[in-house]
């Protein structure tokens, strides 16, 4: 009767057994995905490049007017914050830069010169990412410090100014790590009109009035804090 009884056990529990025994091996267990880079954090950074500008000069009450383009190398840093809400990444950023703008012009009886040694600007920037690709538009606040001088046989002056304009551009930023990446960008500023009053204020040579108009391209790079994210 026992042996009955286990063989009937045996036989109920084959079906179980070899089921367990085809069974295919359960799935391997991946890592969880790395997290997708994101542009929001503070950074920082520097820049170089080149300016142009010109200069429209006009001189008072006689209206003479004429223009000259200075023109040299722009550098600095920059400093700014990104926020990315999915594909917009919203941002301001600030930079201050040396500069190496400068001419003299003579337009046969008089000398003028304009020098700016020192610009920087305040700007908004709004974005669209496309992954570490960032195509952006800037603008905002600039501020300028200018040198300027006029020497002629009626005619001698010599100030410095800083003016407030706007500026307004673009650019791409690449990411080539988590925190590193590099960008280009091409920015216009607008600054306002300056008298310089002349040491000779008679005649037709009493003040002369400056607008001065900017083009600037610059290749930059910044460090993002803020845990490095790659995949």
């Amino acid at each position: 009767m026992r042996r009955l009884l286990l063989s009937a056990a045996l036989l109920a529990a084959a079906p179980a057994i070899a089921a367990d025994i085809n069974a295919p091996p359960p799935p391997p267990a991946y890592p969880p995905p790395p997290p997708l880079f994101t542009w929001t954090g503070l950074y920082l950074g520097g820049q170089i490049g080149y300016g142009w500008s010109t200069d429209t000069l006009t001189v008072l009450p006689a209206g003479f007017g004429t223009n000259f383009t200075p023109s040299g190398v722009v550098g600095g840093a920059h400093v700014g914050y990104n926020y990315q809400i999915n594909q917009a990444v919203l941002g301001l950023e600030g930079d201050v830069e040396g500069t190496s703008i400068d001419e003299t012009f003579s337009p046969g009886f008089v000398f003028f010169r304009t020098k700016l040694p020192v610009q920087g600007s305040i700007r908004a920037r709004l974005g669209v990412a496309f992954d570490r690709a960032l195509l952006y538009a800037t603008g905002g606040a600039e501020f300028a410090g200018y040198d300027t001088s006029a020497f002629g046989a009626l005619l001698a002056a010599q100030a410095s100014h800083t003016e407030p304009g706007w500026t307004v551009g673009g650019g791409i930023e690449y990411a080539v790590t988590g925190n590193w990446s590099i960008r280009a960008e091409y920015r216009f500023a607008d600054f306002a009109r300056f008298t310089d009053v002349s040491a000779f204020p008679f005649g037709l040579f009493s003040a002369l009035n400056h607008h001065e108009v900017e083009n600037t391209v610059r290749a930059g790079f910044s460090y993002r804090f803020g845990p490095p994210l790659a995949y």
